[in-house]
């Protein structure tokens, strides 16, 4: 069974505050200002403003059959976290709708998207992080790809193209608009969150002068530095492939330091999600001994 401890308990936290953000900005912008949203939020918001039944039930309605078909995919840990997740979502949903309080924008749809997004994209980061989902298409997409091996970022894709094509039967191309906004935003917000504003650089260097570039990215940047054994598919001549991580800042200097010594040298930055080492500090204070 699914243990609490410490841990545990601070997560179960983290995904209710994340569920209550995202169910605020779902009911203060969303639906108060008919903005579409993608998934089985956006579904439930059909079946809303078409029948009238409320998001908080439809919510639950439509995942669990889903947590029934996913159950074996899922793993019991993440099913249990799902399910919660899901729970407190709707009881989010239900409890801000009955609360008299009401986010005046001025009528100004795209303040209302970039709020839509900016709760959305905080919201299920905070879920995410912390190991929750709030079940809906993530389970369908999964089970596509144990079944039709069919990628699950086509599948999502699809669903929300047509769930979003579905709610042109209660907004207009307008609205549509300003739904694909905060869209965006969430899309750009939920990576910061998930990854706690995480960002690195990694750089791929190919180059005759390794050994030179790598003592100065080691002296003026004190960054480690690894080498990879490189093969030239042409020349057939064996390479020394550098490859460092980076914060964003460094990646400047990195690049200056390259062009000094060799400016035909091949370079290729990476953007990384995480960098798990105990030797790796984002933002290293240089010290010299």
């Amino acid at each position: 069974m699914f243990q609490l401890n410490k841990t545990s308990l601070r997560d179960l936290f983290m995904i209710a505050l994340g569920t209550a953000i995202y169910a605020f900005g779902f009911v203060q912008f969303n639906m108060a200002n008919h903005l579409a949203e993608g998934g089985v939020a956006g579904l439930t918001l059909i079946i809303y403003n078409l029948t009238g039944l409320d998001p908080s039930y439809t919510t639950l309605l439509i995942n669990f059959p889903l947590f029934i078909l996913g159950a074996k995919i899922l793993g019991r840990k993440s099913m249990v976290l799902s399910i919660y997740g899901t729970l407190t979502m709707s009881a989010f949903i239900w409890l801000f709708q009955r609360i008299a309080l009401t986010i005046d924008v001025n009528h100004d749809l795209l303040i209302a998207s970039l709020l839509a997004g900016l709760c959305a994209g905080i919201g299920s980061g905070l879920v995410f992080r912390f190991g929750g989902t709030t079940g809906g298409t993530d389970i369908i997409a999964r089970i596509v790809e144990k079944v039709l091996h069919a990628q699950i970022g086509k599948t999502l894709l699809l669903v929300d193209i047509v769930i979003l094509l579905l709610s042109l039967t209660y907004i207009n191309i307008q609205h549509m608009m300003y739904t694909l906004i905060a869209s965006f935003v969430y899309s750009q917000v939920i990576t910061i969150i998930e990854n706690g504003g995480y960002q690195v650089r990694g750089m791929l260097i190919v180059s005759d002068f390794a050994p030179a570039i790598a003592k100065q990215i080691l002296d003026n940047l004190e960054r480690g530095v690894t080498y990879l054994e490189g093969e030239g598919a042409y020349s057939g001549r064996s390479k020394k492939v550098i490859y460092v991580a980076l914060n964003p800042t460094e990646v400047r200097e990195a690049k200056q330091i390259i062009a000094q010594i060799d400016p035909d040298a091949f370079v290729s930055i990476l953007n990384i999600d995480e960098v798990i080492s105990s030797d790796f500090v984002i933002n290293r204070k240089k010290i010299k001994v």
